[in-house]
């Protein structure tokens, strides 16, 4: 991110169903999320045994203990996200309101900016599917509103990223949404290295390993061949949010270089320092702009353990 003392920011929370849940569509109503909650609580707000409290993963050079995913609860270091009742319905737009609430109880109301936002808002689908990033418009009262619209029913992950004002880190908090409907989970996609989206193909290059800094560059090409007019978004000519099979846990990196520091180009390659905290599946959605509108292009990778390395 922007600063040495923070290489890790941006982080999330997802509860994912796979495996044999896959294709088996039900109804959905009220969540019931209390098992993951009980087990979030029982490893720290980040949900994961002997790992600190802090989000994200690590941007620059490799840092020497893996950042923890962040993001599976809604509480963190005093800090509280409060969503408001909501009957959400697929196809409809609803007005999402939500309030952080700060170590004293009362609503949080100043924040820094952070990537031209003061806050960074998260939703995507317990099955890795249906992700939105989006900027909400805090109130007076200290509530934040944004219209969304969900497309399909299911359980979602809500991820809030902010800094309050003053402070020298990041705070991400997550909940858990549920979209009335029938719920028709998808696989999770195999890993692949190329994925297209809206007539644009993004080739990957780079492996991931777990505890260890890798670098994944993105190409990025339209019809005519090779994109280098990309515009900045959020600062940079990319944005990357990794979301953790298993528990939705979230991580966040920006590119290496940004735009005007006079050697990082407009495209196609967007390149990314990442460190994932633990082995497994994981999916990467990357979003990049160009003539004015947001794109964004989704992958699944692998990361091995150390362990596996050469097998």
């Amino acid at each position: 991110m922007n600063t040495p003392t923070r290489l890790a920011a941006f982080a999330l929370g997802l509860v994912v169903v796979l495996g044999g849940a896959a294709g088996i569509g039900h109804a959905v109503g009220p969540l019931d999320t209390g098992a993951k909650k009980a087990a979030s609580s029982a490893h720290g707000s980040n949900g994961m045994p002997g790992m600190p409290g802090m989000p994200g993963m690590s941007s620059g050079q490799p840092s020497a203990e893996a950042p923890a995913a962040g993001a599976l609860a809604a509480f963190d270091r005093g800090y509280a996200l409060q969503t408001r009742p909501a009957n959400l319905t697929p196809g409809q737009q609803t007005d999402l309101s939500f309030t952080v609430r700060g170590p004293n109880g009362a609503p949080l109301t100043s924040y820094q900016e952070e990537h031209g936002k003061e806050l960074h808002l998260i939703l995507l689908r317990e099955d890795l599917t249906q992700y939105q990033h989006l900027h909400p418009t805090l109130a007076a009262d200290g509530s934040w509103h944004v219209p969304v619209t969900f497309p399909a029913a299911g359980g979602y992950r809500m991820v809030a990223d902010f800094t309050p004002a003053g402070a020298t880190e990041n705070v991400t908090l997550g909940t858990d949404l549920a979209v009335a409907g029938d719920y028709q989970p998808q696989p999770l996609p195999a890993p692949a290295t190329s994925a297209g989206v809206d007539g644009y193909t993004v080739s990957m290059n780079g492996q991931v390993t777990a505890g260890q800094s890798a670098k994944l560059t993105f190409e990025i090409a339209d019809t005519h061949g090779l994109v280098t007019d990309l515009q900045p978004y959020l600062g940079a000519y990319g944005h990357l949010v990794a979301m953790r099979a298993g528990d939705l846990g979230y991580l966040h990196v920006h590119p290496d270089g940004e735009p005007g520091d006079g050697h990082t180009a407009a495209g196609p390659d967007v390149a990314f320092y990442v460190t994932v905290p633990t082995a497994g599946d994981y999916r990467l959605f990357l979003d990049f702009q160009r003539a004015g509108v947001v794109h964004t292009a989704a992958f699944t990778v692998h990361a091995t353990a150390s362990t596996e390395e050469g097998r």
